[in-house]
C-alpha cells in the first residue's frame, strides 16, 4: 500500500521541484504593466520602462499613466483595469501614499504579482507602517505576491528581464544575487560588468512587507540556473522562514552570506535604515550555522566564496598544505589560516622523507613547505604530487612570488597538469587554491589556473581565508545531518505535567521569579540531576538540615523575588559546622534585610559543598532574542561568568550533535576532553543534559529566562558525575496571553502528534513524527520492503544501497517540522526486543501555496492491517492543523490498494492511462 507523488516528496529524487513556484510570475512574467511609466528624462517611470523595452525577455510591456496617452511612443493606459490583457507582474513607481490604492486595483484585475519600488514606507515611521499595512492588508484579498517597497527591483539575466532602475543589466550567470540595499545592487551590478560575473537572478529585496528571504531562498533553490545564492541582508524579517527555507537548500547549494550590524552602532544604523528590529550578531551567527549559512565579513568575499564552492569540493577537515617558494607568503597564510578557525597540516615522517629524496637540503622540512625561490616548474608539481598522498590533509595552497628564476605561467601549467591526473586518486574530494602575487607578470598563469577551476587569489592570506570559510561550511553542514543519539530514558522522561502545575501555582500568586528549590524541581522533572536542598526558615532548622547532609555545606538566600542572591550577600560557602551556618544564616538575613529589605528574606536553602577542584564548573541557559526568540547558551560558569565570557549560543531545540557542536565552540570544551594529566568528563552526558534542557525551554513556554550556573561537571565518574548546584528561572509576565508569548524559532518536535494505535491483528504500534536519531530503524525499515513495494512508492526499482546511503536517509529523517511532517509507526519486536519502524507516512507542503503532496510507505510483514489508513488520517488532521486547503498524491493504476485507501480517507480520484491522481480539499 504505497502512494507516491512522482518520488516528488522525496526530496533526494526531486530537488528542485521547479514545477511549484509561486514566484515565477515576478521572474517569468508574459505581461508586464509599468504603474508610473513616465516621459521624463531620468526619471524612475521612464528607466523602468526604458529597461523592460530595451532588453527583450519574451512578453509584452504595458505603460500605466493615466495623465498621457502614450509613454515613449507606446500606447498608455489609465489605470490596470483598462489594460486588454490579464498582468503577471506589475511594476510599481508613484508616490508611497498613493500604493495601496494602485495595489486594491492590481488584486480586483487579477495581477498575480508585483514589485513596488516606491520609497517612504516603514523607514519614515508611523505613517510609512501604517501605509504598509494597508497594503498587506489588500493584497491579501488575493493571492498577489509583492517585492519591496522601497528596492530597486528585479533582474533575470536569462531572460532578458531587466524590471530595475538600474542603468544596465547584469550578464548570465550561475550567482543568485539577493540584497537589501538598493544601492549596494546597483554598485554590485557595476563591478560585475566590469569584472565579468554573471548572475541567475538580480534582486532588490527592499523592506519585504509580503516575499521575504525564506521565498525568494526556495525559488533559487528550485531554479536550476541557479548554482549559489549570494545574499546582502541587514535585518531578518520571518526568522522561521528564513531558517527553514536556508537549512532545506544550503545542502545542495551554497548561501553565502553578509550581514550588516555586527558592531553596536552599525546595527543602528541598519535599524534605521530598514525600519527593523535588529537582534543580538551571536544569535545571528547562531541562526546561521544551524542553517548551513556560510556567513562573511566582507564583500569581496561574498563573490570569492561563490565562486571556490562552484569550482572546488568542500574540505572534510581544517588542515591545509602549504607549498611556496617564499617563506614571508607561507608565514602570512598560515597566520590568517590559525587566526579564522583552520589548522596546519602535520607532514608524516613518510612525507618528510619523500621530500628529501628530491628538494634541496634547505627546504622548510616542515608545513608550510618552502620549496625555495629557485623552484622551478617541476619541482612544484612533484611537491604537490607528494602532498596530496599525506592522509594528514585536507586541502592545499600554491603560493608562486615572481623570482628571477620562477616562470609562473609554465608553473601553472605544469600544475594544471598534475592536478587533472590526480583529480580522481589522491586528490579526490581535496579542494585546491592558488596564490600567484605580482601584476602582469603573473596574469597569464592566473587564467590558466582559472580556466582549470583552480581558484586563485593576488594574496595567500586571502587564500587561507577563503580555504578556512569553505571548512566552516562543511562544518555547520554536518552539524545539520550528522546522525544524532537517541537521549536515554526519552520514553520515560520528563514529567511534564508537574513542571506545568509548579509554573501555573507561580503565575496564580502573581510571582514571575521561581524560587532556587522550585527551579531545582522542574530542572529534576526533566531529568537534570540537582544537588539536595534542604529548606530553613530558622538558624536551628538550618542546623537540623546541616547535620542532616553532612559537612561543610553551603547556605543560599531563599527568596520569590530576588535571583541574583550574591548581589545581595545571600551565599555563603564552605560551612564546616554548627556555629559557622548560625553566623551564615544571620549575616544572610541581616545583609537582605539592609540591601533591600526584609520581606525578601524567606528563609534559607542548605546543601552539601562539593569539592570543585575534581571537576568544572559551567553555566547553561536561556534567554530571549527580539527576532530568534528563546536562545540557548553554554560556557564556562561560575562568579566570574560575564568577566570571562566563554560561551557558545544555540537555537533550540538541540539532538545530541547540536549540543556537541555547541560546546566545541567554547575555550572549556578542551577542558573537559582532558587536560594537563586532568580525566575529562563525561561528554556524552553533558550533551544529553543540553539536549533535556533545550526540551524543558521549547515545552515549558512561560519561561522567560533560565540558568544553570554552576552546573558542576565532575571528573569523577559517577552516577551525579553532572549536578546542577544553583538554578534561576524567571516567569513571563501575568498579564501576557498564551498566544503572545515569543515563537521558537525552529519548530520543535511535534509531540502532539505522538499516539498509540493497534493493528487489525491486535499488535501495539506508536504513531509519532520522525526524528533525527531514526536513521539506523529507517536502514532496518528499507530491508523489510518487497520490490513491489518500492516500485508502487517511487514508479521504479531503486536498490537498497541508495535508499539507506547516509546523506538521503538523514535528509528524511532529519526534517523541518515547519514544512513537512514524516510520521512513522514504531512498534517493539517481541522477538528482539527492539524498536522497529514497520511504516512511513509523509506530507509536504509545496512551496508558497497552500498545498501539499502525501505519500505512504508500508513494510510488507504488515500491510493489510489498516496502518495505512490510519496513518494516511492522521496526515490528514497534520494537513488541517497547518491550514493546507489542498492535497495530492499520484497512484500508479495498478496500485488498486493505496487507491482503496484513499477513497476510505475523502479523496477523489482522477484517473488517467499511466496515471491515477489522487485529490482532496480540506
Amino acid at each position: 500500500m504505497q502512494s507516491s507523488s512522482k518520488f516528488k516528496t522525496d526530496l533526494t529524487y526531486d530537488i528542485l521541484r521547479s514545477e511549484h513556484q509561486p514566484l515565477s510570475s515576478i521572474f517569468l512574467p508574459e505581461t508586464v504593466a509599468v504603474i508610473g511609466a513616465s516621459d521624463s528624462p531620468g526619471s524612475v517611470g521612464r528607466t523602468l520602462l526604458w529597461n523592460l523595452i530595451s532588453n527583450p525577455f519574451g512578453g509584452t510591456v504595458f505603460p500605466v499613466n493615466p495623465k498621457h496617452h502614450s509613454v515613449m511612443g507606446i500606447k498608455a493606459y489609465k489605470n490596470i483595469a483598462e489594460l486588454p490583457e490579464p498582468i503577471d507582474l506589475a511594476v510599481i513607481a508613484t508616490p508611497a501614499s498613493t500604493v495601496p490604492g494602485i495595489v486594491r486595483q492590481c488584486v480586483e484585475a487579477g495581477v498575480k504579482s508585483a514589485v513596488i519600488i516606491s520609497a517612504g514606507f516603514k523607514e519614515i515611521g508611523e505613517l510609512g507602517i501604517e501605509l504598509e499595512q494597508q497594503i498587506l492588508q489588500e493584497a491579501r484579498k488575493a493571492k498577489l505576491r509583492i517585492i519591496g517597497p522601497n528596492c530597486l527591483g528585479v533582474m533575470n539575466p536569462h531572460t532578458g528581464l531587466n524590471a530595475t532602475f538600474a542603468s544596465a543589466i547584469t550578464r548570465p550567470g550561475r550567482v543568485g544575487f539577493i540584497s537589501q540595499s538598493g544601492a549596494l545592487c546597483t554598485s554590485i551590478l557595476d563591478w560585475s560588468l566590469r569584472e565579468n560575473v554573471g548572475f541567475s537572478a538580480f534582486i532588490s529585496i527592499g523592506s519585504m512587507l509580503d516575499v521575504g528571504w525564506g521565498d525568494l531562498i526556495y525559488y533559487l533553490g528550485d531554479d536550476p540556473r541557479t548554482s549559489s545564492i549570494v545574499i546582502y541582508m541587514e535585518s531578518i524579517g520571518d526568522a522561521r522562514s528564513f531558517l527553514s527555507a536556508a537549512r532545506e537548500v544550503a545542502l545542495t547549494k551554497p548561501i553565502i552570506m553578509i550581514k550588516a550590524g555586527r558592531t553596536e552602532a552599525a546595527a543602528k544604523a541598519s535599524a534605521s535604515h530598514t525600519g527593523a528590529l535588529t537582534g543580538s550578531d551571536e544569535v545571528l551567527d547562531a541562526a546561521f550555522r544551524r542553517s548551513g549559512v556560510l556567513r562573511v565579513t566582507r564583500i569581496s568575499e561574498l563573490f570569492n566564496m561563490a565562486e571556490v564552492l562552484a569550482k572546488q569540493p568542500r574540505p572534510k577537515g581544517p588542515r591545509l598544505t602549504i607549498i611556496t617558494n617564499a617563506g614571508g607568503p607561507g608565514v602570512l597564510a598560515t597566520d590568517c589560516l590559525i587566526s579564522t578557525g583552520g589548522e596546519l597540516a602535520e607532514l608524516s615522517t613518510d612525507t618528510i622523507a619523500a621530500y628529501n629524496e628530491f628538494l634541496p637540503p634547505y627546504w622548510s622540512h616542515n608545513n608550510p613547505i618552502d620549496i625555495l625561490g629557485d623552484a622551478d616548474p617541476e619541482r612544484y608539481a612533484k611537491t604537490l604530487e607528494v602532498a596530496a598522498q599525506d592522509p594528514h590533509s585536507d586541502g592545499f595552497l600554491v603560493i608562486l612570488t615572481p623570482q628571477a628564476m620562477t616562470d609562473p605561467t609554465q608553473t601553472a601549467e605544469r600544475l594544471k597538469s598534475c592536478v587533472e591526473v590526480l583529480h580522481d586518486t589522491s586528490l579526490k574530494g581535496k579542494p585546491i587554491l592558488a596564490s600567484w602575487m605580482g601584476g602582469a607578470e603573473v596574469m597569464a598563469g592566473e587564467a590558466i589556473l582559472n580556466r582549470a577551476s583552480i581558484s586563485t587569489y593576488p594574496y595567500p592570506d586571502s587564500a587561507a581565508r577563503v580555504f578556512t570559510y569553505m571548512w566552516q561550511y562543511t562544518y555547520n553542514l554536518r552539524g545539520i545531518y550528522e546522525t544524532p543519539v537517541l537521549v536515554e530514558k526519552w520514553d520515560q522522561l520528563p514529567d511534564r505535567t508537574f513542571a506545568e502545575k509548579l509554573i501555573a501555582t507561580a503565575r496564580q500568586e502573581g510571582r514571575t521569579i521561581l524560587t532556587e528549590m522550585e527551579s531545582k524541581q522542574i530542572l529534576e522533572a526533566y531529568g537534570i540531576p540537582t544537588v539536595q536542598v534542604c529548606v530553613a526558615t530558622t538558624a536551628d532548622e538550618a542546623v537540623d538540615c546541616a547535620n542532616s547532609l553532612g559537612y561543610p555545606v553551603v547556605l543560599k538566600l531563599l527568596s520569590k523575588t530576588i535571583t541574583h542572591k550574591t548581589d545581595v550577600g545571600g551565599v555563603q560557602l564552605n560551612l564546616m559546622d554548627a556555629k559557622a551556618v548560625r553566623w551564615a544564616y544571620h549575616t544572610i538575613e541581616t545583609s537582605v534585610t539592609e540591601k533591600v529589605g526584609a520581606e525578601h528574606f524567606l528563609g534559607v536553602t542548605v546543601q552539601q559543598m562539593l569539592n570543585l577542584n575534581d571537576g568544572y564548573e559551567l553555566i547553561i541557559g536561556s534567554s530571549l532574542d527580539p527576532q530568534f526568540g528563546p536562545v540557548l547558551l553554554f560556557g564556562a560558569g561560575g562568579q566570574l561568568v560575564e568577566v570571562f565570557k566563554d560561551r557558545a549560543i544555540a537555537l533550540p531545540p538541540l539532538n545530541t550533535t547540536l549540543a556537541r557542536r555547541m560546546m566545541e565552540q567554547t575555550r572549556i570544551y578542551k577542558a573537559l576532553k582532558g587536560v594537563r594529566g586532568r580525566p575529562p568528563v563525561d561528554i556524552a552526558a553533558v550533551e544529553q543534559l543540553l539536549v533535556r534542557f533545550s526540551q524543558l525551554l521549547v515545552e515549558q513556554r512561560w519561561i522567560k529566562e533560565i540558568d544553570i550556573n554552576p552546573l558542576f561537571a565532575s571528573t569523577i565518574k559517577s552516577s551525579t558525575s553532572l549536578i546542577a548546584l544553583d538554578a534561576r528561572i524567571v516567569l513571563h509576565p501575568t498579564d501576557i496571553k498564551e498566544e503572545e508569548l515569543p515563537k521558537i524559532a525552529i519548530r520543535p518536535y511535534p509531540t502532539q502528534y505522538v499516539t498509540p494505535w493497534t493493528l487489525k491483528d491486535g499488535t501495539h504500534v506508536i504513531i509519532r513524527p520522525i526524528r533525527p536519531e531514526d536513521e539506523p530503524l529507517a536502514v532496518k525499515f528499507h530491508k523489510t520492503l518487497s520490490e513491489q513495494s518500492i516500485y508502487f512508492r517511487y514508479f521504479h526499482l531503486v536498490k537498497l544501497s541508495q535508499r539507506i546511503a547516509h546523506e538521503r536517509l538523514m535528509r528524511l529523517c532529519c526534517i523541518d517540522y515547519d514544512r513537512e511532517m514524516a510520521l512513522v509507526a514504531e512498534y517493539q519486536n517481541p522477538t528482539t526486543n527492539e524498536r522497529e519502524i514497520i511504516a512511513l507516512g509523509r506530507l509536504t507542503k509545496l512551496h508558497g501555496l497552500s498545498e501539499a503532496e502525501f505519500a505512504l510507505l508500508v513494510s510488507d510483514k504488515f500491510q493489510y492491517q489498516g496502518l495505512g489508513t490510519q496513518l494516511l488520517r492522521r496526515l490528514l488532521q497534520v494537513g488541517q492543523d497547518e491550514h493546507i486547503k489542498r492535497i495530492t498524491a499520484d497512484i500508479l493504476p495498478e496500485n488498486t490498494a493505496m487507491q482503496r485507501t484513499c477513497e476510505k480517507a475523502g479523496f477523489r480520484l482522477h484517473r488517467m492511462p499511466d496515471l491515477v491522481k489522487a485529490e482532496i480539499n480540506l
